[in-house]
Parts: C-alpha cells; structure tokens; sequence
C-alpha cells in the first residue's frame, strides 16, 4: 500500500511539474566575460544626448557600482581593470533575470518600469534603448 501511494505522489509530481514548467527551476545563464567587455563596457564611456557618461559618476566612486578608471593617455580600461569591472558589474545583476538587476533597473526611466531613484539620471527612457538591450543580453548570458 505505501509504495502504490509514494507512486501515486511521485506521478502527480511529474504532472504538477510539466504543467507548470514556470514554476521548475533551470540553471542561471552564465555572464559571458568577452561579451561584456567588448559590448558592455563601451556603454560606460558611452556620452548618450542630455546625460553624462555612466564612467564620469561611477569612476571611483563610494555607491554600489563603482569601475576603474581609464588610465591616463589611454582610451579604455586594462585588462585586468575590465576584470575588475565585470566583477563589480556581475554583482548588481540576476543572471538570466534583467527585469530585477540593479545594473540595469537605476539607470531605466520609471515609465519604462525602471526604479524611481537613480542619481544619475534616466540613461534609458525604455527597455527598447538598444543599449539597455545589449545589457540584457548580457544578463541572459549572451556570448560574443
């Protein structure tokens, strides 16, 4: 009798699970770091109309996303300061969840279902922005 009933659980397990595959977890994407450095990190020194660049606020700076700065005469990071960057970077996101990474969440404008508090200004007005797209794609493990 209880093994018919353990049978009986373990088969409505399974159908639970393929009805609902929203609901069974699957690994996190990993975070690419060629794909960051090459399409993610220009986005930082990138001056987009109306807004400083992100590198000008968050070069050495005390908040929660800090990156290297740029050595002099040179026109991007090193490479071991763009390992120092993905890191910082890869903290302030949920792999695979873009919708809930701080990365890119402050810097979206409120009416494109960015958070209300970010400093710095509205870098994005919509999660269309193409760039606020490649940082997604990052996010969703993107490769180069």
């Amino acid at each position: 009798m209880a093994a018919r009933h353990t049978a009986t659980i373990a088969a409505a397990i399974v159908l639970v699970a393929a009805a609902t595959p929203h609901l069974t977890s699957r690994a996190a994407p990993t975070l690419d770091y060629d794909f960051f450095k090459t399409r993610v990190e220009p986005i930082f020194l990138e001056k987009r109309a109306g807004h400083v660049r992100c590198y000008v606020c968050h070069a050495d700076s005390n908040n929660a996303f800090r990156l290297e700065r740029v050595p002099l005469e040179a026109s991007f990071w090193t490479e071991e300061q763009s390992r120092r960057n993905f890191e910082m970077a890869s903290r302030l996101v949920n792999p695979g969840d873009p919708d809930t990474s701080r990365l890119l969440m402050q810097p979206l404008a409120p009416e494109g279902g960015g958070n209300v508090f970010h400093s710095g200004g509205r870098q994005f007005a919509s999660k269309d922005d193409p760039n606020w797209k490649i940082l997604a794609d990052w996010v969703n493990g993107q490769k180069p």
